[in-house]
Order: structure tokens, then sequence, then C-alpha cells
């Protein structure tokens, strides 16, 4: 299932939704489903669905199966209606009558990890190791950060030119979604707690950055700044696709600038919701990002993004994910 977030429009302004990506359209999950309950006569049936399938995925990933199992009811009654709309509303859109937005406007956490040998190498030669060899203990254990949940942007949201930086870089990602809650999991398990996949743009202030790694902590605005973390266009329940062998491309004004594979991975998703659960409470929620795939940024091509490009970075089985560089003021 791809779910996703939307926005169509009504009298008293965009009303936002959760839905479902089915072929070229879009079901509206939660008033599907509370016809589907209708039909069946269930008593209260907008209010059972407005609490079983909520407007925003967040909670929708938390009621866990019990959603998961409305969703599939809802998609299964949009297809039996068509594009009927009547007096209850219209269930089912065509793709251009939506707005896709974040799946998540405020993801639980974000982390991000450094974890494709290739990216590794092209960045340690960047900043002055000759042979680009990572340490031993790169192999060993998995390396991330936590960075900012809340400047978060989706498909179409303008990519913001910050006004400190003269290096602003895209960088080709993808980020598993945590589905429930769990603490020392082992990796045997660790796939249980993966409610799904999405497309990640962990957009970058290079020269910022780089003067900020030099103090030895963490990015600091070289990565937290307006729409700096943009997820989309949804995500993709983990039954769906293979998230070891995904093909990962990059384009610039229609132009590929990166092309690689989730195969590249060090660590496997499941390897690191088993680490980065060790003795720490993971949740709904939380995205846990693949990190940049070998020379999938402009710092390991050499070549930059600028104001009016649009850049689209797609995964295989999650889709594209567009947004055009906007500089403001």
């Amino acid at each position: 299932m791809k779910l996703v977030t939307f926005e169509v429009d009504s009298s008293v302004g965009p009303l936002r939704r959760v839905g479902a990506l089915v072929g070229e359209n879009v079901v509206d999950l939660q008033l599907a489903y509370a016809r589907h309950l209708r039909r069946r006569g269930t008593y209260r049936a907008f209010e059972l669905a407005s609490a079983t399938v909520p407007n925003d995925l967040l909670p929708f990933i938390e009621n866990g199966p019990v959603a998961m199992e409305a969703a599939e009811r809802a998609i299964e009654f949009a297809r039996e209606e068509g594009d009927d709309e009547p007096a209850g509303g219209q269930i089912l859109y065509r793709r251009e009558q939506v707005r896709l937005r974040a799946p998540m406007s405020r993801p639980t956490a974000i982390r991000d990890t450094l974890n494709f040998e290739q990216h590794m190498r092209n960045s340690l030669r960047i900043m002055g190791v000759p042979d680009g060899k990572p340490p031993e203990l790169w192999y060993q254990v998995p390396s991330y950060y936590r960075t900012t949940n809340t400047n978060v942007a989706g498909p179409d949201d303008p990519i913001i030119w910050p006004s400190y930086t003269e290096q602003l870089d895209y960088e080709l990602e993808f980020a598993c979604c945590i589905g429930k809650e769990g603490i020392n999991i082992p990796r045997e398990r660790a796939g249980d707690y993966i409610f799904g996949y999405t497309v990640y743009n962990d957009v970058s202030a290079r020269d910022i950055l780089q003067k900020e790694l030099s103090l030895r902590v963490g990015p600091a605005k070289g990565k937290n700044f307006l729409n700096s973390n943009i997820i989309g266009p949804c995500i993709v329940t983990a039954d769906e696709i293979d998230p070891d062998n995904l093909k990962m491309v990059a384009r610039i004004n229609g132009d590929v600038w990166s092309e690689g594979s989730s195969s590249g991975m060090q660590f496997k998703f499941v390897d690191l919701v088993a680490y980065l659960s060790k003795e720490e409470t993971i949740y709904p929620g939380e995205l846990i990002c693949s990190g940049t795939v070998g020379f999938g940024c402009c710092m390991e091509l050499g070549k930059w993004i600028k104001p009016g490009d649009v850049v689209e970075l797609e995964v295989e089985g999650i889709g594209v994910l567009r947004n055009r560089v906007e500089r403001r003021g």
C-alpha cells in the first residue's frame, strides 16, 4: 500500500486527508471507510472511522493493524464505488485533483546514517584522506546522527536556499518508518518494527557543514533550516518492496546526475533498527535514513544545483520526490 497525505480545496480552505495511491487515483481512506461501515449498518460510522483512520499519518501508524485493515476495506469500497460523489463526499480523486504533502509533517524523530562505502570514501578524499579508506570501526558500528524533525517538507515544496550558504546540496537517500514501539530488538525481529519506506532528500548547506564538522561536533546549521528534510511522495508499506535491492536515481532538470542501488548499504535497515534500539526505545513515526548513495550529492560530483533547478529523487518501488530550488529575498 502507498500511503499519502493530500490536500483538496473546500469552501473553508484546503482540507488535509490521509489517502492511498491506487493506480492513477487517490482514495480518501477515512471517508471511504466511513461509508463502508455505514453500508454495513454500523452505528456512528463516521465517528468510528475518524478514530480508526485519522487524518494524520502518524496516529494512523500508531493504530497499527487495526488501521491497516480498515484502509484495505476502504480501498475495496472505493474500487466498487468508482468516482461516485454522493452527499457523503468524494472518496476517489484523480491524482491531478489533489496536492500531495509530506506523508508526515512532523515525524517522531529523524536519524540519518553514513552507510554507503562509496559515499564515505568520496567524502574522506574531499576531506583530505588520500586513499579515502574508512576506519575499521566504520565497518563494525553504524554511524548516525539525529537531525531536526520540524523542518520537514514534501512533494513540490520548494528547496529554500538559506541566506548564509553558497553551496546548497541534495542528498539521494531513502528511509524506513518505524511502525511500533520497541527496545532491545533482536535483528531477526527487527523487520516486524518497520512500517514502510519513503524517499528522503537530506538537503545540506555544504560549505557551512564542512566548517561545522571541523569542530568535531554534529551537523547544525549545515543541515537544520527551513525545508531541509524532504520526504515523499508516499510511504510504501514494508510488504510491498525489498529495501535491500532498489535502484536510486537523482535527476536535475531532467538530466541524471546520480545513480546507485540500496544494495550498497553497509548496514541493512534491520541492522540499524536492532542497533538503534539498544537500551533505547524507538517509537512509531521515527524515520531511519539510509545515508547518501555513492556519488549521490553535488559534493561528490563537483557540480552544484542553483536557484530554479528542479531536483527529482527516485527510489524504485516508492516513487519520485520532486522539488524546485528557490532563493528568497
